[in-house]
């Protein structure tokens, strides 16, 4: 029989290091924000410091045990060293996001602009290539876990998005690949696909508030809480179990380019 006054079963996220990109917005601190009701060590890295030290702060308090920030590109050679001289004070990482990534523009491809294809290859691909190698002896160590932010637009391709969707297939094959390469170590691999998520996303693609706004007017799109949530659970799984990937939509979502809104029948995006 159970004890009245026996202590909760603790979180299997307890205590655990966790290394969270792209970590001032969105879904990166959202899943900051979760993983410090966790009790977790927190390290951050975003471009951001002022948004850095505020969400410090609010995890702190939150329960993180503790949180420690980089302000850096991932993307520059000079925040990559940066970066790397911080990480060598870290022995053990248990839990890898990597969630920094955006979308450049919206032209179609024989319009498109070649500076917006390099810094979505640089972000998106090339960062989450990096930072993966670098804390991978970590990983190994504590046999952790590694998630990948994908988008279901590294599963189906849509008009004026020939670019954005490469680096999205390039993060699933990554993914894929890690865990062959990864296999017998225990470290665990997980692609988290999402549909419309309602974040800084669309400003930073469409770089105009009103036109952002509208990507997600009339219908419920995903939140970052929602991913954050879907983090912690795929991590929380015992240690046999792998959440290889997870494709998730908003209900008003039915596929890439197909959307309700309203009380309208399906609309292209």
């Amino acid at each position: 029989m159970k004890k009245k006054n026996q202590s909760p079963k603790k979180s299997a996220s307890k205590s655990k290091t966790w290394l969270i990109t792209g970590a001032s917005a969105g879904i990166g601190e959202a899943t900051a924000r979760a993983a410090a009701a966790q009790g977790t060590h927190l390290i951050l890295i975003a471009r951001r410091l002022d948004r850095l030290v505020a969400l410090q702060k609010k995890c702190v308090q939150l329960g993180a045990t503790s949180v420690d920030v980089i302000a850096a590109d991932l993307s520059s050679d000079k925040g990559r060293s940066l970066i790397a001289n911080q990480l060598k004070n870290y022995k053990s990482i248990d839990v890898l996001v990597n969630n920094a990534g955006l979308a450049a523009g919206i032209d179609l491809f024989q319009n498109s602009k070649s500076k917006d294809w390099d810094l979505m290859f640089d972000v998106n691909v090339k960062a989450l290539m990096w930072i993966s190698r670098e804390v991978m002896p970590q990983l190994i160590k504590s046999k952790g876990h590694i998630i990948n932010m994908g988008s279901v637009a590294g599963r189906l391709v849509y008009e004026a998005g020939a670019v954005y969707c490469a680096t999205k297939f390039a993060v699933r094959a990554l993914s894929e690949g890690f865990r062959m390469d990864l296999k017998g170590t225990g470290v665990r691999v997980s692609n988290i696909e999402p549909g419309m998520v309602s974040t800084e996303f669309s400003l930073v693609r469409l770089g105009n508030q009103q036109k952002a706004q509208a990507v997600y007017s009339d219908m419920m799109p995903l939140s970052a809480n929602d991913i954050a949530e879907t983090i912690l659970w795929c991590v929380s799984r015992p240690p046999h179990v792998n959440i290889q990937e997870l494709v998730i939509y908003p209900t008003d979502q039915a596929s890439v380019g197909q959307v309700v809104r309203g009380e309208k029948s399906v609309l292209n995006l």
